[in-house]
């Protein structure tokens, strides 16, 4: 009899029947079309509440179709489900936005259509659990996403964001389908639960292959440095492409690893791979972010830096924190982006507080080391209370203590009121207890079905401490930046990151970027 759980099978089959209702109806209005779009999408929010209802009663679901190797095979797991409602949510919060952002607009219709289809393969990407229907998701995903990106052809940099999109996305096709061959040689099957079991007693040398291939596609299907281009030009399309972004496509890269954490976590090669590129695409995105005057660039070059982030976090090992990361920030950031419209007018409306309180050295310091009190305080206390936390934990949260001492700076200044000082000690702490608490919850949800920390040996110890010097380095650099900031060469500098280092401008030049306006 078949369980609750497998009704979330079907999550993708109320967007897809309404988009192809709409596309065959040619006398569909768009606001039918927008209606259409927001109930198919608020059904697969019910089919996928309804799936978690029966993973909680009945336990995980698995329906395949074939034989190995080309098995098309979902499943609905804590993994599969969590996303998938997340997927759901954000695509009905999106078409609902839609309906009043497009009126009036020509082609509305086609365009709730095409969010549709493309919300459908996000579902079925969510469930995939092997690699042929991870591809075919993949593919259907960019086709989707790129005819979004294209609601305005006439103009240049919306073509411009479309070609670089499709390149690099289609590059991310190409390794995931090379690392699927491998891994039919290597191991004779492409399901995620065997692969993992399979690679659990080493790795063959083709495998390590098909796991570097894995790790150049998430990192694609992530915008990570240097080919995040295209995410930083998406404000181009309408604002509800920006926000459906977060919706399961532009993290599809760490949901890819998250779900083949079983294998990909016998390579530590691949693990530190991941935590260097990731690192630096972090540093990279929120350095250049904090120059961004424009809002929705500046969300761009945020996202640029979460994914990089999120990518460290499986590369450290910490499945758990890194599908939690994925939650949070798609939540976030789909809400920033529907709200970017409304941002300016919030802060003009906001009395000017006066001077900025501005920390000098002494101030950091001091700052610095209160933020490295409140760690360690909070991590002896969640370790006397719930157990001994790895060392690749702990490391993580030591880069969020360097967020916290900016904070903290700002309240530290000389000339900062005592309401602010309260404020960022008070923030900060919540910051600190958040971190260990959410940490705790997610191993508490994910923590079973994803493989555990592995231990820190001679290379994570060296990538760790590299890390840590990095993201410490620049936190001091962040927070001392208003004291330079009146210097030419900082100055200088700021232009240059102003414009990502101009490694967009290369990537333009390199792919013909900029005569796509001339191309039919």
């Amino acid at each position: 009899m078949p369980s609750f759980a497998e009704a979330a099978f079907i999550a993708p089959l109320p967007p897809l029947a309404a988009a192809a209702f709409v596309m065959l109806r040619p006398r569909v209005t768009d606001r039918g079309a927008g209606v259409a779009a927001e109930i198919a999408a608020l059904l697969a929010v019910a089919v996928a509440c309804i799936g978690l209802v029966g993973l909680l009663l009945a336990g995980p679901a698995v329906v395949a179709v074939g034989w190995d190797p080309a098995r098309l095979a979902l499943s609905v797991d804590p993994v599969s489900i969590t996303i998938g409602l997340l997927v759901a949510f954000v695509g009905w919060v999106v078409a609902r936005y839609a309906r009043t952002y497009l009126v009036g607009a020509t082609g509305a219709a086609k365009f709730h259509a095409e969010l549709l289809v493309t919300l459908s393969a996000v579902l079925l990407l969510t469930m995939a659990s092997s690699l042929p229907v991870v591809i075919l998701a993949f593919l259907a995903i960019g086709v989707g996403l790129r005819r979004l990106l294209l609601f305005f052809p006439e103009r240049q940099a919306a073509r411009r964001a479309a070609t670089k999109f499709t390149l690099v996305w289609s590059a991310g096709d190409i390794a995931l389908v090379l690392a699927t061959l491998f891994l039919v040689v290597a191991y004779g099957t492409t399901d995620f639960a065997r692969l993992g079991d399979l690679a659990s007693p080493g790795v063959t040398p083709l495998g390590h292959i098909a796991i570097a291939l894995l790790v150049i596609a998430a990192v694609l299907k992530t915008a990570a440095f240097p080919l995040h281009g295209w995410l930083t030009e998406v404000m181009e399309a309408p604002t509800p492409v920006s926000a459906f972004l977060h919706a399961g496509i532009i993290n599809s890269g760490g949901l890819l690893l998250i779900k083949l954490s079983g294998l990909v976590s016998h390579s530590p090669g691949a693990m530190a791979a991941l935590v260097m590129i990731g690192g630096f695409t972090a540093l990279f995105g929120a350095t250049v972010m904090l120059t961004q005057s424009a809002v929705k660039t500046a969300l761009a070059w945020s996202t640029v830096a979460q994914m990089g982030f999120m990518l460290m976090q499986c590369g450290l090992g910490l499945w758990p924190l890194a599908l939690l990361h994925i939650l949070a920030h798609s939540l976030y950031k789909a809400y920033a982006f529907l709200s970017s419209g409304s941002a300016v007018a919030a802060v003009e409306s906001v009395r000017r507080p006066g001077a900025v309180a501005i920390p000098g050295p002494r101030a950091v310091g001091r700052a610095f080391l209160l933020a490295i009190a409140l760690y360690s305080l909070a991590a002896l206390g969640f370790e006397l209370l719930l157990g001994q936390k790895s060392a690749q934990s702990l490391a993580l949260g030591a880069i969020l203590v360097f967020g916290v001492a900016y904070l903290v700076a700002q309240g530290l200044a000389d000339s900062a009121p005592r309401a602010l000082t309260r404020r960022t000690a008070l923030a900060s702490l919540g910051a600190t207890l958040a971190y260990f608490g959410f940490h705790r919850l997610a191993e508490y949800i994910w923590g079973g079905i994803l493989p555990p920390v592995p231990m820190a040996g001679p290379l994570e110890w060296a990538i760790i401490v590299v890390a840590l010097l990095s993201f410490g380095l620049v936190a001091v650099a962040q927070a001392m930046f208003p004291l330079w900031a009146h210097h030419p060469a900082v100055a200088g500098l700021r232009v240059h990151l102003v414009n990502g280092l101009y490694l967009n401008a290369l990537l333009d030049r390199w792919i013909g970027g900029f005569r796509t306006a001339a191309r039919s």
